[in-house]
């Protein structure tokens, strides 16, 4: 007897003249091919899409940096003539720069009566301070006029992120323009640094940070201390890291299966439920018939 290797099909076939078609079953078809096609259209989505996924650890993750960070600060101050407004950096490892001019830029406003201060420097991973003051003019002002309005102030690499909320800016939009016009302003950050690896593992070293800000009037013995806006810094040795991923293709075949398969079967339970019962009740009004 040959060997017939369709004894193997577990899929045996139904002649057409053992079924048979009805109404129910083709609507509940057609809503299992909407179904299918919504939830397919869903899982297409969200392969297509990437996630992002955070971790933390302790670490430099920017270690090529050379102990550097780069610190993007963009605000105005209305009331205070060009002349006068100076940025000061000093750290813990002994910098003290007074009058910082290397990529920074100066624009009057309100024909010059205020100063717009765009800059961008280099601080080191140290704890220290920057400060926006009147301290490298050459004549020191009766009255500095320190309110002001803070568009930007950004650490290292700038990221387009959409699907994480993040620090990155946390001063921007700061409004003191109706504090004190003599007081001093204290912004405490603790900057954290972040690491945004994209799909191609491409690596972008950025820091987002946490504020808290104080506003006084401060003397000594000589009298009123002249004022300032101060950005006191310290770093933290947790490192936030954000990795682009996108569902693997062997994922999305299965969930598609499942789908597929899922929906036909529950379906025929469904429909055969139906048939079953339809064919009871008809069998019910045949023998009260009878």
């Amino acid at each position: 007897m040959p060997f017939d290797v369709r004894r193997f099909d577990i899929y045996r076939k139904v002649p057409k003249d053992l079924t048979q078609p009805t109404y129910t079953g083709a609507f509940i078809s057609i809503l299992c091919c909407v179904f299918i096609l919504f939830l397919f259209l869903s899982e297409l989505t969200g392969f297509i899409a990437t996630e992002i996924v955070n971790e933390l650890y302790v670490d430099d993750p920017d270690k090529d940096s050379g102990g550097k960070i780069e610190v993007s600060l963009n605000i105005t101050l209305p009331n205070l003539h060009c002349d006068l407004v100076g940025l000061d950096i000093q750290d813990e490892m002994g910098r003290h720069e007074v009058g910082h001019i290397e990529n920074s830029m100066k624009i009057p406003l309100n024909q010059g009566a205020g100063c717009r201060f765009e800059g961008e420097f280099i601080i080191n991973k140290v704890p220290g301070n920057f400060h926006i003051s009147t301290h490298s003019a050459s004549a020191q002002p009766q009255n500095p006029d320190m309110t002001h309005f803070i568009h930007k102030l950004a650490f290292g690499d700038k990221l387009q992120m959409h699907q994480e909320k993040g620090a990155f800016n946390a001063l921007g939009g700061a409004d003191r323009l109706a504090s004190n016009p003599l007081a001093s302003h204290d912004y405490i950050l603790k900057i954290v640094p972040t690491v945004y690896e994209d799909l191609s593992g491409k690596q972008k070293f950025s820091y987002q940070y946490t504020v808290a800000n104080k506003e006084y009037v401060a003397y000594s013995h000589t009298g009123r201390i002249v004022p300032a806006i101060w950005f006191r810094y310290d770093l933290s040795p947790i490192t936030v890291k954000y990795t682009e991923r996108r569902q693997p293709f062997y994922r999305f075949i299965t969930t598609i299966c499942a789908i597929v398969g899922g929906t036909f079967t529950v379906a025929g339970i469904i429909d055969s439920c139906i048939f079953t019962a339809s064919e009871a009740w008809k069998k019910i009004q045949i023998g009260k018939m009878s």
